[in-house]
């Protein structure tokens, strides 16, 4: 039988991409998140991370064990789920990025809300940008997106993705020498600064095709073939894809999804919502749903 805990720890790692970013999201030091995997290894009788100085890789095998650890983990949850029961109350704003709109995040506010009935739960969606500007006037009490540029110290790193360029399933780029039709968000979008920053960088010429102010809006100029769409990869909306790395696409880096609390707000209803989010972070990744279309 699979340790839970070891289970969280070897999630962490594959979803924060090393050992002592992991050992911050969950708040532990790193030499016992290292031991957890060792000994979740040692159970399997399997490697699941190559590691060097550098990086931390999964194997083929590693892989394979994502989808076990997060089923076991799940069935986990809702057995606490089941038999749980708490006293708290009180608010909570919650912000949460588009890019968690076709996520399984509102079956983790589901169950949040089930566990704690007297909790009121207010949630507003919008772009990372804009929820931390209201995080920061104190009209939320927590929020779920992307960093900010030079916000690595901000919040708690719930994983690290690569940003990609995704597009319809046919969709073909123009030569390289043609402006690179961007679907993009409205300013003061993270993602957007960061695709048109890479193409200045690589002098790669760029138009804005479509600008939308929601993840549906984004998803339907792609589908209708008008451009490609800076996205994080694991998150990617149903009818898109990645496109291949190509001369003329500029490398777009990664960015990390974290979760950040108010100054005075890391307590009570929005200390629970945080905890749970977190405990269920490896579901935010899984998206049958959009598979589906």
């Amino acid at each position: 039988m699979f340790d839970p805990v070891q289970l969280r720890s070897f999630l962490a790692v594959a979803q924060t991409g090393g050992f002592t970013r992991a050992a911050q999201r969950l708040g532990l030091r790193q030499s016992t998140v290292s031991q957890h995997v060792r000994r979740l290894e040692e159970a399997a009788g399997r490697r699941f991370f190559l590691r060097d100085t550098h990086s931390v890789q999964l194997t083929g095998e590693g892989e394979e064990m994502l989808g076990f650890a997060r089923t076991i983990l799940e069935a986990h949850e809702q057995a606490l789920d089941h038999f749980a029961r708490t006293q708290v109350r009180g608010r909570v704003r919650f912000g949460a990025s588009e890019d968690f709109v076709h996520t399984e995040l509102p079956q983790i506010l589901r169950g949040f809300r089930r566990r704690n009935p007297q909790v009121d739960l207010e949630l507003t969606v919008g772009l990372s940008a804009v929820l931390y500007e209201q995080l920061a006037d104190g009209r939320l009490d927590l929020v779920l997106g992307k960093r900010p540029p030079g916000g690595e110290a901000q919040g708690q790193l719930v994983w690290q993705d690569r940003l990609v360029w995704a597009a319809a399933e046919d969709f073909r780029l123009d030569h390289p020498a043609e402006p690179l039709p961007l679907i993009v968000y409205p300013p003061p979008s993270i993602t957007r600064a960061r695709a048109l920053a890479a193409c200045e960088r690589d002098g790669r010429p760029w138009r804005i095709a479509c600008t939308s102010t929601s993840l549906s809006g984004v998803r339907a100029a792609a589908l209708a073939g008008l451009g490609v769409v800076p996205h994080a990869r694991s998150l990617i909306p149903s009818g898109l894809r990645p496109l291949p790395d190509q001369p003329g696409l500029p490398d777009l880096g990664t960015t990390d999804f974290a979760l950040t609390t108010g100054r005075t707000t890391a307590r009570g209803a929005a200390r629970a919502l945080a905890q749970a989010v977190l405990a269920d972070a490896f579901r935010l990744q899984r998206a049958p749903e959009r598979a589906q279309g």
